[in-house]
């Protein structure tokens, strides 16, 4: 059967190989092109703008948060709007051709940097042409796209910090700089597992450059205990990433009989001191963003989708469902708002008004907001804890979760732990467990949550002083499992960041990526321990056999 598209660059891809006549996202083959296409456009932008810096001249902050926002776009689950993205698509291209005129040396560009139509109907031929499978030796392929999909979770944690009026010009550029490094057909594996690794420096920098904005804004995370239950007002759910747009929403809904709630991504803004005044900010509803289809009927209210996570939705819902930022899909009212303008929600509260109150699903309370500030605010009881042999291994378990049957994994593996084990956790992955009651050990919860996947950040910062406080020579030397649950880009650079820290042994699952070719896979197996799940009996043995480790490092 011909191929109709090509992707493989989330966890759920077909047969774990790629999709080739609708994605299983969601997605059907002229998105997926279109997406192909503004990839390559955003990589003919970033051949003009790194030559730009090479001659001197200024790239301006619109054009940065351009090939962010576009790269954003094309991130699973995000945009599935064919209209929206051919938009994309143009706007790109003219602001690509007034670029061009600024370059001295056009000789030094890639060929990418010229293409140029006023014709949409050129766009799928072209897209034929340079989507994933262009390249076809299988390393360079394989290593061109681990880049890219690093680069696509880059641009996420890029855009949620513009959103908040920060920049980092260096992340700006080197997103840019590798975009059209991949253009390259020079260069050697040696070369592209290099460029691998700078993305997950960059990776590092753009979690923390999200993390300045977050905390600058609203304030450091905090221990909080959420409500997941129901009140009796109408409500508005959010879901998604962009605690900017969390902001606009609660300020545009006070006062108006109107509850705010968040769903899955969304549950750590309940953590910040910023949110919390909003009497109205009632809890969290529901799990994971699979689920979204019964919890969302159920909700009864209209719901706002700030990014991706999106699964198409039922008929029943559609007309409640709207999408803002880099978020689409057909038939669903998209609220516009460019970085420093003020979103209007007034239609999606007017809407709620109308609305019955949530259908309650569940009842009770979880906990969360350890990010790194509330962490080191209990390291002295996190060390004596350690110390005394009541703690004796922290386990990462941080990441996404997904539908496929095999990630029960994840919560059975919860369940397994030892009695004296710490999860550290970040993103929708928590769902698996934050709901289990696994107690705490002194006061700790057993559960540390850190908030989003672009938290993740707060997890390799606590590990970073958990090794100067124990004299670790280096992080590897800590009582710390890495059991990492992956479904998208976002998940990746969270990898490559961890691999550039030098964090090795690092189990990934429920499955290895598809787009890691068998000789890059052995690369990252061979140099950074790279390995998947088993059973979680045999992985129970694996991790928990022999204490010798623990017991020396915490000596």
């Amino acid at each position: 059967m011909e191929n109709k598209m090509f992707c493989y660059q989330c966890q759920e891809t077909a047969g774990c190989t790629g999709c080739t006549q609708m994605g299983v996202c969601g997605k059907n083959p002229t998105v997926a092109a279109l997406q192909d296409l503004l990839i390559y456009v955003s990589k003919g932008i970033s051949s003009i703008t790194t030559q730009l810096r090479k001659e001197n001249k200024p790239v301006s902050q619109d054009i940065n948060h351009l090939v962010t926002l576009n790269l954003f776009i094309t991130i699973t689950n995000a945009n599935f709007d064919e209209k929206a993205i051919e938009d994309r698509i143009v706007f790109s291209l003219e602001k690509k051709r007034e670029l061009i005129e600024q370059v001295s040396d056009k000789n030094a560009l890639k060929p990418a940097a010229f293409w140029y139509t006023e014709n949409r109907e050129d766009f799928l031929p072209k897209a034929k042409t340079v989507g994933v499978l262009a390249t076809e030796n299988e390393d360079i392929r394989s290593l061109r796209e681990l880049t890219i999909y690093g680069l696509k979770g880059l641009s996420a944690y890029s855009k949620h910090a513009n959103a908040l009026l920060e920049d980092n010009e260096e992340v700006d550029a080197f997103l840019q700089r590798a975009l059209d490094t991949t253009l390259d057909d020079t260069l050697s594996v040696e070369q592209l597992i290099e460029l691998v690794l700078e993305t997950g420096k960059y990776g590092v920098d753009g979690m923390a450059l999200l993390d300045k904005a977050n905390t600058g804004a609203y304030g450091s995370p905090e221990m909080t205990t959420v409500n997941i239950g129901v009140g009796t007002n109408p409500g508005i759910l959010i879901s998604g990433h962009d605690l900017r747009d969390m902001e606009m929403l609660l300020k545009q809904t006070e006062g108006t009989g109107v509850d705010v709630y968040t769903h899955s991504e969304m549950l750590p803004a309940h953590y910040y001191p910023a949110f919390k005044k909003y009497k109205h900010f009632v809890g969290n509803y529901g799990n994971a963003w699979w689920k979204q289809k019964e919890e969302f009927e159920s909700f009864n209210g209209p719901i706002l989708m700030t990014t991706n996570c999106i699964v198409p939705p039922k008929a029943s819902y559609k007309d409640r469902l709207f999408t803002t930022g880099s978020a689409g899909f057909p038939g669903c009212k998209h609220i516009k708002g460019e970085i420093g303008e003020e979103k209007d929600f007034s239609e999606i509260i007017e809407l709620a008004k109308k609305c019955a109150a949530p259908k309650e699903i569940e009842s009770g309370e979880i906990v969360g907001g350890f990010a790194h500030n509330q962490v080191f605010a209990l390291a002295d009881k996190i060390v004596d804890a350690v110390k005394n042999g009541d703690i004796k291994k922290f386990i990462v378990m941080a990441g996404c979760d997904g539908r496929v049957k095999s990630r029960s994994y994840y919560t059975d593996f919860a369940k397994a732990l030892p009695k004296d084990t710490v999860i550290l956790t970040a993103g929708c992955a928590k769902y698996r467990y934050n709901k289990l009651g696994l107690g705490d050990i002194n006061g700790i919860p057993r559960v540390l949550d850190a908030g989003q996947c672009n938290d993740s950040y707060s997890l390799a910062v606590i590990a970073l002083k958990l090794t100067e406080i124990f004299g670790c020579k280096s992080i590897n030397e800590l009582p710390i499992i890495y059991n990492i649950a992956w479904y998208e880009q976002k998940a990746v650079i969270v990898l490559l960041a961890l691999l550039y820290l030098g964090v090795k042994n690092i189990h990934l699952g429920p499955t290895l990526p598809a787009f890691l070719s068998p000789n890059v896979a052995n690369v990252l197996v061979k140099n950074f321990g790279i390995a998947g799940i088993g059973s979680v009996e045999d992985d129970m043995k694996l991790f928990f056999g022999d204490k010798t480790d623990t017991e020396e490092v915490v000596a």
